[in-house]
Order: structure tokens, then sequence, then C-alpha cells
């Protein structure tokens, strides 16, 4: 059984999957490609990448890639947990540079569905953080793309832990929305 919820910004859809329990331990259907697209996910999906974080505090994005290699994602939490955010960077969209942010978890177990369009990032909050992900198309260099994790535009409300976050030097210095070029198969 899969439960899918819209977000607040139409194409983001939140997604909690039926776990059974019983004395060994607990067993779900993470992914089941025919509820999915049920639910109106129908996106194949060609990847699965794992990020470890071994610090809380750790800020990894805000990425996307661009078309023709654009990403849609499937996010999870395996151990510890994450504060997602998505940005809609689609050209024309009556939410354009709006932002949502969920917690997941392992404990709460919800996975967020990001399509393409959108720069997604994550802050770890908890140390030896987990997160799984899949993608419909492959990783590739060439298509990388970022947004400033802190562009005060946006204005991303997230989570104060009490510490500077760890982030790349990279990820630091990508550009401002005002700054970021349209991409116009986005647009809307």
């Amino acid at each position: 059984m899969l439960e899918a919820r819209p977000a607040s910004i139409p194409g983001l859809v939140i997604l909690a999957t039926r776990w059974f329990a019983d004395e060994r331990g607990a067993f779900s259907e993470v992914y089941r490609q025919d509820r999915f697209f049920q639910a109106g996910i129908t996106v194949s999906f060609v990847q699965d990448n794992q990020a470890i974080s071994r610090k809380a505090g750790t800020l990894r994005g805000l990425h996307f890639q661009k078309p023709p290699a654009a990403q849609a994602k499937l996010v999870r939490v395996t151990r510890g947990s994450i504060y997602d955010v998505a940005v809609d960077i689609r050209p024309g969209s009556p939410t354009y540079g709006r932002w949502d942010g969920i917690t997941l978890s392992a404990e709460n177990r919800l996975q967020i569905f990001v399509p393409a369009g959108f720069a997604h990032g994550y802050l770890t909050l908890e140390d030896d953080t987990e997160v799984l992900y899949k993608v419909d198309a492959p990783y590739t260099p060439a298509a990388e793309g970022g947004l400033l994790w802190n562009d005060p535009a946006i204005g991303i409300g997230w989570p104060d832990l009490g510490i500077e976050p760890v982030i790349v030097p990279r990820d630091a210095a990508l550009p401002a929305l005002a700054d970021l070029a349209p991409i116009e198969e986005w647009r809307l």
C-alpha cells in the first residue's frame, strides 16, 4: 500500500509506504512501479545513489541536472534524519523560486519525489545519516547545475542546529536564483 500526498508546490509528492512488523522486525515495499504509476509518478528510475554524512549539519546542494540529462529523484533516509528541500526553478511556473521542505528520517520512513525542474538539497540533522535516492537519468557531469543554499531571495528556513553547516566550497559558490540562467526546456 502506498499513500501519496502533494506537497505545497505542484509536482513534489510526499510518500508513505505500509510497513509490516512482527517479532523479526519490519518489511515494506518502498518502491513498486505499478503503485507509483497509480500515484502519478510515471518516471522510470535508472540509477540508485547512496550518501553517508558523518556529521550533523552537513549540507548537500542545492543541485540539479540540466536537460537532456535532467533528473527526477525519489529520496528516503535509512539511518538518521535530514531536512530535505526542493526549490522550483521552472521558468514561468507560478511557484518559481518557492521552496518546500520536509524532515525525512529512518524513523518516519517518508519519501519525497522531486521532479526535474527543481533544485534539491538537504541538511543532515544527525551524525551518521544515510540517504538513498533513485534517479531517472544517469549522473552526467556536464549537465550539473546548482543554486546557492542560503540565497536570501529564496529564504529557505533551514533548521538551526546551533552550528555552521558543513558545506563543500563548490556548493558554497553556487549562483543565486537571480543569477541562474533560465532553463527554457522547463518553461511552463
